[in-house]
């Protein structure tokens, strides 16, 4: 298969580089700025996204691409919706139009306004509670009115070795700070972006190329992250402690001790049933895959 990858330079898309290493497809790596590794593609640009997709003859785009700025998406309303409301209905548009597959990542932003502590499920109505999740909730819904082939995943709390994330961050600050206060009143479950890029391989392996097929049998909305649950805070002390970072002091905090412009989810862990089943996918303990990130962190800083 040909396949498109946008976003190539954050967190998932490099995971998805390494990913596609030895399979037998045809990549296309873009981002907004072309480098070494990625070409240029510009996804608010609706007739260059067709150009691409039909120059190169592309059977899926996997969409990496979005604006994950959560406060700054507040003072940025315009520049979020662009990129993560309208964007993705240009990409569905451009794979409707050859019958090809769009993979779209959304957040379990979309959730929030609402009181629950059960884990939400793919057809639990959407309450976002700020600009970011309000246009990620948009794109979802921009692709599913789009008819494409589709397969919508949301995801939380991403770290990996690569980029700014919460993970690093903590183990920067755990490393240099004497005292750490961090949230322990919101509850959800950390995703490597390494395993939510094995997921998507697992995708791509069961989908069947063809532009005369109008649907995809597992076209739909599924959740990702690893299993388990925790809060910032619990998420912190196991930073701190597989990283041997023991000289800081990391104390729990309310949220509102911590001033934010948008309220964030008390609760969001994600029901991830309908993947494993559809797809056949294990997922890994969330304790397990940070162990494993923070060890690749601390070898290439040697």
């Amino acid at each position: 298969m040909h396949i498109l990858v946008t976003g190539a330079n954050g967190q998932l898309g490099r995971e998805m580089r390494l990913t596609a290493v030895g399979t037998a497809h045809r990549y296309y790596f873009t981002d907004i700025v072309a480098d070494e590794d990625t070409l240029q593609l510009d996804i608010t640009d609706a007739a260059a996204i067709r150009s691409f997709v039909v120059d190169n003859h592309i059977d899926v785009i996997v969409n990496c691409a979005a604006y994950t700025n959560v406060d700054a998406a507040e003072s940025n309303q315009s520049l979020a919706m662009q990129l993560n409301g309208i964007a993705p209905g240009h990409l569905a548009a451009a794979m409707a139009e050859v019958g090809g597959l769009l993979i779209h990542i959304s957040t379990d932003y979309v959730f929030g306004g609402d009181p629950y502590n059960t884990p939400c499920k793919e057809n639990q109505k959407g309450t976002p509670t700020g600009v970011y999740g309000h246009t990620k909730l948009a794109g979802e819904q921009a692709v599913e009115a789009s008819g494409c082939k589709h397969v919508i995943i949301r995801t939380a709390w991403l770290y990996s070795e690569f980029g700014r994330n919460f993970c690093k961050t903590m183990l920067q600050l755990t490393a240099t700070k004497p005292t750490l206060s961090v949230v322990f009143d919101q509850t959800g479950t950390p995703t490597y972006a390494l395993d939510l890029a094995k997921a998507i391989q697992c995708i791509l392996a069961d989908y069947e190329p063809s532009a005369k097929a109008p649907s995809y049998a597992h076209s739909g909305i599924y959740h990702y992250s690893n299993e388990g649950v925790c809060s910032w805070y619990d998420f912190t002390q196991m930073i701190a402690a597989y990283a041997g970072n023991s000289g800081c002091d990391i104390q729990p905090c309310h949220s509102d001790e911590f001033p934010s412009p948008v309220k964030r989810p008390a609760y969001s862990v994600l029901d991830k049933t309908k993947i494993k089943e559809t797809f056949g996918i294990k997922i890994p303990y969330w304790t397990e895959s940070l162990k494993a990130c923070i060890k690749r962190i601390l070898t290439k800083t040697l």
